[in-house]
C-alpha cells in the first residue's frame, strides 16, 4: 500500500530556492529520504527508493552532502572487524 503526503509551502519557499515547484518538490523528498536514512528509520535502498534514485545516486549525493553512507553503531563496527 503507498500512501501520499500533501506538504504545504509558502511561496517565499519557492522563490528563495530559485527552484520550479517540481525540483524544490523533489529536493525536499530527498531531504526527507536523508534523515529518514541517518535516524536509521529507512535503510539505504529503501532511501534511494523513496526519492525516485538508485542506490549509486543516493550515495553520491550523501557523499556530497557529507553523510556516512554506512550507518553503523560502536558496536556494530566491532562486529564487523572481529575475525571468526
Amino acid at each position: 500500500m503507498i500512501h501520499i503526503l500533501s506538504l504545504h509551502y509558502p511561496d517565499d519557499l519557492l522563490i528563495t530556492s530559485g527552484k520550479s515547484p517540481q525540483a524544490l518538490e523533489a529536493e525536499l523528498t530527498f531531504l526527507l529520504a536523508v534523515k529518514l536514512f541517518e535516524l536509521r528509520r529507512l535503510s539505504l535502498g529503501k532511501a534511494a527508493a523513496f526519492c525516485s534514485m538508485n542506490k549509486p545516486q543516493f550515495m553520491y549525493e550523501l557523499g556530497r552532502l557529507q553523510i556516512p553512507v554506512i550507518n553503523l553503531d560502536d558496536d556494530q563496527i566491532a562486529d564487523e572487524l572481529r575475525e571468526d
